[in-house]
């Protein structure tokens, strides 16, 4: 049944028409409230201006009280290594007596656009383009809180007498690790706790198909550094009997995988458990990997994505071309990041990726590796109550079934969500689809998917007022 077809779910207990029109109605206001969003570059990194990300703060909060909450904070508490956390925005409406309680989370920050050259539009000028939203936190994960924003409108507006609790938790560092985030829990538990955590914070299956994402990997990062000179010397003149620090770095990284391209980190766990297919022709058209590159791995490459180990060497202290010399470069660090199937101990990985490093003949070359980031899996009991309700929802929103769907990303914080509240069912949704080149130039929205993402939230509110858990 779609929105088309009946005016009311007597099952759900929806006005589905009601609902719809209402979004239709509000497009243009949430349209235009995400582009002033997209305008202000906050980033949460030392780096850059914090007053940004204040600023960023401050424009959310004050959409938050539009959407008719009355009780708005914005909150910061310290990292354990006690620095003030990023700009938090807290919003609490009660719920009535037998009525469940939803938390709404997203973040406001967003990643620094990088190089500005490789952009076709300005970053942080919001720009329509052929039905889709560039700019940077267009998609992620500004978009995320205007669904929440404009959902809650709409069944407050469309609803009678909702009774649902509604909390907002709109985070400001995510993009830079969440580093208060354990603390900003524990410190607000009493205020942020609820039967349903929604997560707006991940990707469609494509544009037109919806996704729960019911399956995240693991996470665990760390550097290298490789050491083989006391300090640099002419190339010319010491070449040949001492290797460089690049390479002998490049020797390791090519140890982390084998011949196929399997990670070949022993200790890490792998799974071949995915329920959908994941065509080559869409994965190469979605990553825009060259055709004449042969894809790594083994299994199904929704396994390889999901439910498989992946490692990438993400960054490295080199010279560049540009100022390079004749200098056998003495040494050089590099960035790993690992990301583990459900079910692994990041801990038990981090241990194995250590044992492995030390255990490679590098010529004697000094090499140390410190972890300084680790996240567990996630995945969703696709039978419980909330869970069957976003998937109704979604489907009603674009008309097709929902994919249940893993994601090859990682979003750590959601072991801290399922640690501190284990009784809240978590779902995690989103506004992206495989386009959207979250973190990358050109970052977009695609605004039809936006609309129906706004839809199938109001709908999942109204079933939760109309039938609880």
């Amino acid at each position: 049944m779609t929105t088309n077809e009946q005016q009311f779910d007597a099952v759900q207990g929806v006005d589905l028409q009601a609902l719809t029109a209402r979004v239709e109605a509000g497009f243009a206001q949430t349209l235009a409230e995400l582009k002033e969003l997209v305008a202000i570059p906050g980033i949460a990194w030392d780096s850059f201006d914090a007053a940004q990300l204040d600023r960023s703060a401050e424009a959310v909060a004050e959409l938050v009280r539009d959407s008719g909450m009355d009780d708005v904070r914005i909150l910061r508490v310290d990292t354990p290594a006690g620095v003030p956390g990023g700009p938090a925005i807290v919003a609490h409406r009660a719920a009535a007596p037998g009525k469940p309680t939803v938390l709404l989370y997203a973040h406001h920050d967003v990643q620094p656009p990088g190089d500005e050259a490789l952009w076709n539009t300005k970053p942080f000028e919001a720009t329509e383009l052929d039905g889709r939203l560039y700019g940077r936190g267009a998609a992620d994960d500004k978009a995320g809180i205007m669904v929440h924003i404009a959902a809650l409108r709409v069944v407050l507006d469309a609803v009678d007498d909702f009774g649902v609790g509604v909390t907002f938790f709109l985070e400001g560092e995510e993009e830079a690790g969440s580093p208060s985030f354990r603390n900003f829990l524990e410190e607000h538990r009493e205020s942020l706790k609820a039967d349903v955590i929604v997560v707006a914070d991940s990707s469609n299956w494509k544009v037109g198909v919806p996704a729960l994402t019911t399956s995240l990997r693991g996470l665990v990062g760390g550097v290298v550094q490789v050491r083989v000179l006391a300090h640099a010397v002419h190339s010319g003149m010491f070449g040949g009997p001492v290797l460089d620090a690049p390479t002998l770095a490049a020797r390791l990284i090519s140890t982390f995988h084998d011949a196929r391209g399997n990670v070949a980190i022993a200790g890490l766990l792998s799974h071949d458990s995915a329920i959908v297919d994941y065509s080559e022709a869409d994965f190469r058209a979605d990553s825009s990997v060259l055709s004449s590159v042969r894809l790594a791995g083994e299994g199904r490459i929704a396994d390889r994505l999901w439910n498989k180990p992946a490692l990438s060497v993400i960054g490295m202290d080199i010279p560049s071309v540009d100022i390079s010399s004749n200098t056998l470069i003495p040494a050089t660090r590099f960035k790993v990041s690992v990301r583990l199937a459900p079910g692994q101990d990041p801990e038990l990985a981090a241990t194995a990726l250590k044992a492995h490093i030390e255990a490679q003949d590098l010529f004697g070359a000094e090499v140390t590796f410190e972890a300084d980031e680790a996240g567990n899996a996630f995945s969703t009991d696709t039978a419980a109550p909330a869970a069957q309700a976003c998937l109704w929802a979604l489907g009603e929103a674009w008309g097709v079934p929902a994919v249940e769907t893993g994601l090859g990303g990682s979003i750590p914080f959601i072991a801290d969500l399922l640690e501190v509240f284990p009784t809240a069912q978590i779902l995690v949704t989103g506004v992206e689809d495989p386009d959207s080149r979250a973190h990358s130039a050109n970052e977009s929205l695609h605004l039809g998917d936006f609309q129906k993402a706004i839809l199938a939230e109001a709908l999942l509110l109204a079933r939760l007022h109309a039938k609880g858990l």
